[in-house]
């Protein structure tokens, strides 16, 4: 069953034309990543999804009900925005019943209870009497979140809420946002431009580019079939060579050198692909066409090295082991794991 439905929607400003008909169906339960660089469109999507932006055609559905022309309060969503939005002259817990008042269906009382469990559940029940300039950044979040769960929403929107936070911040909440789906277990559309955020967290990874849907697809899918050019150097930022097909084998753009692929497309030109942790790199590799590089540099970066190579005139990167012996820079060897490249091609329409 779909909780959600985005029957072609299309949204322009004035002349620009920022959502060029998007289609998606989003299962009860599920948690939705909107991914994608900025000017995609996906922060425009999320919030035709929430009512804060009308659509220029096409339809919103929650479940069976057609929302498109309703105003944000009569969707019945549960909403968290980058800024928080928490208001300062309010205590924490006034901020969560903030919502539940606006809806009026409770007693002050009932309420209040309501409040008090949402800040429970994200773990702030103990500061439900303190102002927000009085909390972290993180414990900020928090509060926000609880908000946007305070009314048991059909959908919970979630706008790069983690963006404001530092790096180790922003884990630890990862893993509770998780957490926190899997025992709410309210179907969850999350914006972020932050692909590790969108691998981490999701079901499925609704892929933008321009405007339109690039690919859809659970994190492995994504990641390891990306069907287009953008979606492999997006995601992970996989090593990109001009190249043209001939059966199940590629030879690269400069003709040196030639790489077996699994693949039913047809012959032609396009890209193939290799994950940067996919290429074996050392002296004298043990691969059995080891291609012959320069090392240009080296970064350390505690769990893994990344070596910066030049193949066949082309800057590529290779990620090694950071407690593996290390190749310093100069003349060395590359393999690629077996299987490991993969065939995009040129012609290749994004879906």
């Amino acid at each position: 069953m779909s909780t959600l439905t985005i029957d072609h929607v299309k949204k322009s400003f004035k002349a620009t034309e920022v959502l060029k008909g998007v289609d998606l169906e989003v299962a009860s339960g599920e948690f939705i990543s909107l991914l994608g660089p900025s000017g995609c469109g996906k922060t425009t999507l999320l919030r035709c999804i929430a009512g804060l932006e009308s659509v220029t055609s096409g339809r919103v559905l929650i479940g069976e009900q057609d929302v498109t022309n309703l105003p944000p309060e009569k969707r019945h969503l549960g909403m968290m925005f980058q800024s928080y939005a928490l208001f300062p002259h309010m205590s924490v817990r006034e901020n969560v019943r903030f919502g539940l008042r606006m809806e009026g269906k409770q007693s002050k009382k009932e309420q209040l209870e309501i409040a008090t469990n949402a800040l429970e559940r994200v773990q702030m029940g103990h500061l439900a009497d303190r102002m927000p300039t009085q909390l972290s950044g993180g414990q900020q979040q928090r509060v926000a979140l609880a908000r946007a769960i305070a009314n048991t929403p059909s959908l919970l929107l979630l706008d790069e809420p983690l963006s404001n936070l530092d790096a180790r911040l922003r884990e630890d909440m990862q893993i509770e946002l998780k957490e926190l789906h899997r025992s709410l277990g309210v179907t969850t559309v999350f914006v972020t431009h932050d692909q590790e955020e969108a691998l981490s967290l999701s079901d499925r990874i609704v892929l933008m580019n321009g405007g339109v849907v690039e690919q859809v697809g659970t994190p492995d899918e994504i990641y390891s079939t990306p069907r287009t050019a953008f979606a492999a150097d997006f995601i992970g930022a996989a090593n990109l060579l001009p190249a043209k097909k001939q059966g199940q084998t590629v030879v690269t753009e400069t003709g040196a050198h030639a790489l077996a692929v699994q693949s039913d497309a047809a012959d032609g030109a396009g890209n193939v692909m290799v994950r940067q942790e996919d290429l074996l790199i050392a002296a004298e590799t043990g691969a059995e066409t080891p291609i012959a590089v320069e090392i240009l540099t080296k970064v350390y970066r505690g769990a893994d090295v990344v070596y910066v190579v030049d193949f066949a005139g082309k800057h590529i990167r290779v990620i090694a082991p950071g407690h593996a012996a290390q190749i310093p820079v100069g003349s060395a060897a590359i393999g690629v794991r077996a299987g490991a490249a993969q065939w995009i091609p040129e012609s290749v329409n994004a879906a």
